[in-house]
């Protein structure tokens, strides 16, 4: 009998181990084949640029920025009307083609790739048409003066209108401080049913939990802030802005995940994990959102993470852009996550409720 237990306990453990195994497997290749069709080959769609023209030039140059879709070109009608979208994200940059000579404008932290892409193509376009100037010169036969050389071969100006800090030289930092955040909160969301013994629903324990949820996100949101100083990221932006918004984020990540946990169980956690694992990547903190496929576009924008890493940027870089918006997702999802909490605290108990943060351990309170 003995023998008979240890073969089928070896032959359950076999059955385990390999389900464990093709799981992991399975979770890997979806994972890879999404991040891999997420940036592997992040190209421009509709790119917002700004240009300011005469009637002559105008069409002709609108046609050549938009006939592959990378770019979706705004008419403006002077170098300031330019500069002022720029500075409230209107557009990603532009080109002032009234003056003497052509002026880039490009922000440096809106995203380095829209502004080395701007760079690249401008400074494409102007050396294909001093290329086209030189062979008209020569072809006249007439002499070339030095000034007119010196002019054809100076480099194009660019002015990056808001360029990111000394600090944040690569523009990386919100990336990682969205990791960290939506990390720190799946972590919290999961520990803090563990640490907060079973107690009979009520709406005390309803109170409680969504309470904790708000002062782990202030609690939470302090240490991005005092983190950030260590490094200089973030330094001149206003301290109790950047905290009410990393905590709205924070918020927005834990009672949306302790929402799920309460309406499913444990699984709800999961909505944690998807926030690191697949949010992340389409927050538009590497990846620029106009880089992304639609789907990862559209469903990035409307995440925590992809509205936490547009309004701090926003906040940080663009004190003229509007980020209600964003700040509306974030809130959605903090109060709906809370409110649910709460919902199933106040409902009749239940044999085996969860807790609204996470799974449970053993204890009994009697129901207030």
């Amino acid at each position: 009998m003995a023998e008979e237990n240890q073969i089928s306990s070896v032959r359950h453990f076999r059955r385990f181990a390999l389900a464990v195994c093709a799981v992991g497997v399975l979770v890997q290749l979806l994972l890879t084949a999404y991040y891999l069709g997420m940036g592997h080959k992040a190209a421009p769609h509709d790119l917002p640029v700004g240009l300011v023209a005469a009637d002559a030039q105008r069409a002709q140059v609108t046609t050549m920025l938009e006939k592959d879709g990378a770019f979706a070109v705004g008419e403006y009608a002077s170098a300031d009307e330019l500069v002022s979208a720029i500075r409230e994200r209107d557009v990603y940059g532009g080109v002032d083609l009234t003056g003497d000579q052509p002026m880039l404008y490009v922000a440096g932290a809106a995203g380095t790739s829209a502004a080395a892409l701007l760079r690249s193509t401008y400074t494409s376009v102007m050396q294909q048409q001093k290329s086209n100037q030189l062979t008209q010169l020569a072809g006249t036969g007439g002499a070339i003066t030095v000034a007119e050389v010196q002019a054809l071969i100076a480099a194009s100006p660019v002015t990056d209108v808001v360029p990111l800090p000394a600090d944040d030289v690569n523009g990386v930092s919100l990336g990682f401080l969205t990791q960290a955040l939506s990390l720190g909160g799946t972590i919290a969301s999961m520990g803090l049913g563990r640490l907060i013994p079973r107690t009979r629903r009520s709406w005390k324990r309803g109170v409680a939990h969504a309470g904790t949820l708000i002062v782990y996100a202030i609690g939470s949101a302090a240490a991005v802030l005092w983190s950030m100083s260590w490094f200089g990221v973030g330094t001149d932006a206003d301290q109790l802005e950047m905290l009410g918004i990393f905590a709205l984020i924070s918020l927005a990540v834990t009672g949306s995940t302790a929402g799920a946990v309460a309406l499913i169980g444990p699984a709800g956690a999961l909505v944690g994990a998807f926030y690191f694992t697949v949010g992340t990547v389409i927050s538009g903190a590497s990846i620029l959102p106009e880089f992304l496929p639609a789907f990862g576009r559209h469903l990035g924008e409307n995440l925590p993470t992809g509205a936490g890493v547009q309004a701090v940027r926003d906040n940080l870089y663009f004190p003229d852009a509007p980020i209600g918006g964003h700040l509306l997702v974030l809130t959605l999802y903090a109060a709906i996550g809370c409110l649910i909490v709460l919902v199933t605290n106040f409902l009749p108990n239940r044999g085996e409720g969860f807790s609204a943060a996470g799974p449970q351990i053993s204890g009994h309170e009697p129901n207030d």
